[in-house]
């Protein structure tokens, strides 16, 4: 798209009609998008138009349709974060990955949904309703970035903005088909100008900005206009997006099962397929089990419900919809009320097990494991019973050890299993994401499959 604005053979206006059409026709049977701004989204893209014949410098998503998720901050519009409380808070300016995107040329061509306060592996939420995967409507989109992964599996829009704490882009990137960076924390600035109160310790060193897309070129494309630094955000950093190639050689650690948890076969064999993919490019694939995965994943629930106690949880138990109450306490039981000293020993452990992860990627500069451990899960399967909630933590452990660590990762689609898409994840040491971004484009060549349904 970018390319052909560029060469003019095709307009601004008629690429964001285009996809305004498409979203006309399948939002409706998905409710991916919660605002679609058809006015606002022609009249920028017809201002593109005129910078580009007035010969004015353009971004790398100049005139690129591109969808924005509904708990950042774009002036005018309301940051629900799919709350009640919030569907009327109205930000007066963009966040830093919105200002970034504009910056870049992009067109805002609508605001995606996600689950209430963007805390589940499943999108839906007492405000905008529910999000469906179009591959299969009995299985979740993923969460929280739901909207954001069903948006482009779907067409509406070619970059969708995520972001990700415990999986919330690489998870649905996972059940979509598609696929999703979760970038270091601070490559993309993160701050809402609307917040009355500072981010949780939590939050700061686990969630980050990224983006999804149907194709990994695209997230390169992506990661050029959102990486630029923005002094609001402390954990950014002035770090500019430089990649280079990927050694030949390089050595990869295979995790294709772990004391503790169950890996459902077809995950094994979206597994086995994918380092069969990466040895014929020229890695060296070498089945070793990353350190402390488990007691990683424990520790991020750990961090997470105990900084959550005094935000999020009262939120959620005083206007959350059921199935968010629900999930929320299952999420609390058993993590025990902690002091300081026991906090303040979690956050020392993590530092521990980052340390062990340091050494670990060090030797092995990608690790290859699961997105989750098993198939994307039927929806609500966290508000049903306990045992069922437990089952689906364990599941998500690769995706939350390496959350808890602050570490990069990327889901990638490896095929279908039945009636839906399968991928894998990989991970690397920090400020590494153009290793994750060459091994998932091998994987994704190899392949050879489409996260896309025009249907």
């Amino acid at each position: 798209m970018a390319a052909a604005i560029r060469h003019k053979d095709v307009s601004c206006r008629e690429l964001t009609a285009s996809v305004l059409a498409r979203i006309h026709d399948a939002n409706p049977l998905y409710n991916a998008l919660t605002d679609v701004l058809a006015e606002e989204s022609l009249a920028a893209a017809e201002e593109a138009d005129r910078q580009l014949a007035n010969g004015q410098a353009t971004g790398v998503l100049h005139g690129v349709p591109v969808t924005t998720k509904i708990n950042v901050d774009q002036a005018g519009l309301a940051t629900t974060n799919g709350s009640l409380k919030m569907r009327d808070l109205i930000a007066r300016e963009d966040a830093p990955v919105v200002a970034n995107l504009r910056q870049a040329g992009a067109i805002l061509v609508g605001r995606s949904n996600t689950a209430t306060y963007s805390v589940r592996w499943f999108t839906d939420n007492a405000v905008h309703g529910r999000t469906v995967n179009p591959w299969a409507a009995g299985i979740t989109p993923g969460g929280s970035s739901g909207g954001a992964a069903v948006a482009v599996a779907s067409g509406m829009g070619a970059i969708a903005h995520g972001n990700d704490m415990g999986g919330s882009i690489r998870y649905p990137a996972y059940c979509c088909g598609v696929a999703g960076l979760r970038p270091t924390i601070g490559r993309i600035p993160a701050f809402n100008p609307s917040a009355t109160a500072e981010r949780g310790i939590s939050s700061q060193q686990m969630s980050t900005q990224g983006p999804l897309a149907r194709r990994v070129a695209d997230l390169r494309l992506a990661m050029q206009a959102m990486c630029r630094y923005d002094p609001r955000d402390a954990n950014a950093l002035d770090l500019p997006w430089a990649p280079v190639p990927s050694p030949r050689g390089l050595r990869v650690a295979l995790c294709r099962s772990h004391p503790g948890l169950d890996f459902h076969p077809a995950v094994v064999a979206a597994l086995d397929a994918a380092a069969a993919w990466l040895a014929r490019a020229g890695y060296v694939v070498e089945e070793v089990a990353p350190p402390s995965l488990t007691q990683a994943a424990e520790l991020w629930r750990v961090l997470t419900v105990e900084d959550g106690r005094r935000s999020v949880s009262a939120a959620i138990a005083d206007h959350g919809d059921g199935p968010m109450r629900i999930s929320q306490g299952h999420m609390e039981h058993g993590v025990a009320v902690g002091d300081r000293d026991a906090y303040l020993d979690a956050l020392a452990l993590r530092f521990t097990l980052a340390r062990q992860w340091s050494q670990f990627l060090h030797r092995h500069p990608l690790l290859l494991l699961p997105t989750s451990c098993q198939p994307p899960s039927e929806q609500d399967a966290d508000a049903g019973d306990y045992a069922r909630f437990q089952a689906l933590l364990n599941a998500q452990s690769p995706l939350l050890a390496t959350a808890c660590l602050g570490l990069p990762g990327i889901s990638v689609p490896t095929g279908m299993h039945g009636a839906h898409p399968m991928g894998v994840q990989l991970v690397s040491a920090r400020f590494r994401e153009d290793l994750l971004l060459d091994a998932a484009q091998a994987i994704e060549s190899a392949a050879a499959f489409v996260g896309f349904l025009n249907r």
